[in-house]
């Protein structure tokens, strides 16, 4: 029965995914596969490396620093997410608070990270070769929210957030031979999505960027189709949706803290459903 699970991401209320997963390292829960998208896969990442914790002083303490996301940050380096600083900085094994990477690399799930190629508008699936000791460049690419950031080179390509292309990857795991998935939703399960926003972001790329531009258009088509499906799998029994019922104002880029650390105790009670729902699986 291989299993996995899919971190949506979606910036400041990736603190829901965060409060999950420290529930399922709490009740020693692992799967066969990981799926990230932009914020979704650094949450992973700190999973898969056993650290319990690590992703909520994230969320509750260095984001409130200028050096993490500001107006500064942006009329300096052109990235309102000093993505170098967050998954560099603070990360690397002489950083604040260093991602275990040998833990990350020893652990058996199979790590895929989301980003979209930035020229071409082709979505990327890094796989955990891609990350070494302090170079954690996938994460920042997967992460690179288009006009707040910009794209983040890897490889000799420039990439940006993975969620212009597979923003709900649930056919992904499927198509690897997954037979029970956990998708982490930070919105409201019901939430309609709508392309207004996108549209307005896509006009401040679209002269550099056309083919990211086209994919971040289409990003609540896709969202709302990936959702969908997954909720197709979910009434099979062979995928179980979490979802705050209430994200209580946070947005991306939120800093009221008091209604992050809510989210993020939402998120520690749903990530309780998880065991029970990985070993109904297997009878």
């Amino acid at each position: 029965m291989k299993t996995a699970v899919i971190d949506v991401g979606g910036g400041m209320r990736g603190v829901y995914a965060a409060g999950i997963f420290d529930r399922c390292l709490e009740e020693g829960v692992s799967f066969d596969l990981g799926i990230g998208v932009s914020a979704g896969s650094a949450n992973l990442a700190s999973f898969l490396a056993g650290q319990r914790g690590r992703n909520y002083v994230f969320y509750t303490n260095y984001s409130l620093r200028k050096q993490y996301m500001s107006l500064r940050n942006f009329i300096l380096k052109r990235n309102y997410v000093d993505l170098d600083y967050v998954y560099g900085t603070l990360s690397n094994r002489n950083g604040e608070n260093p991602l275990d990477y040998p833990a990350l690399a020893a652990d058996p799930t199979q790590f895929l990270v989301v980003a979209t190629n930035a020229q071409t508008g082709e979505t990327v699936y890094f796989d955990k070769s891609a990350l070494a000791q302090d170079n954690y460049d996938v994460l920042k690419a997967s992460s690179a929210i288009p006009f707040v950031c910009k794209p983040y080179p890897v490889g000799g390509e420039h990439y940006f957030d993975g969620a212009l292309g597979d923003p709900v990857p649930v056919a992904k795991a499927f198509s690897m031979g997954c037979e029970r998935v956990v998708l982490i939703l930070t919105k409201p399960r019901d939430t309609v999505r709508t392309p207004e926003k996108d549209e307005r972001i896509a006009a401040r790329i679209d002269r550099k960027y056309p083919r990211a531009a086209e994919g971040l258009r289409l990003r609540a088509q896709r969202y709302m189709a990936g959702v969908a499906l997954a909720k197709e799998y979910e009434a099979a029994g062979k995928l179980l949706l979490l979802a705050p019922e209430d994200t209580f104002g946070v947005d991306t880029l939120t800093r009221d803290i008091a209604a992050v650390e809510r989210l993020y105790e939402l998120g520690k009670r749903d990530g309780g459903r998880v065991r029970s729902f990985l070993e109904g699986a297997g009878r």
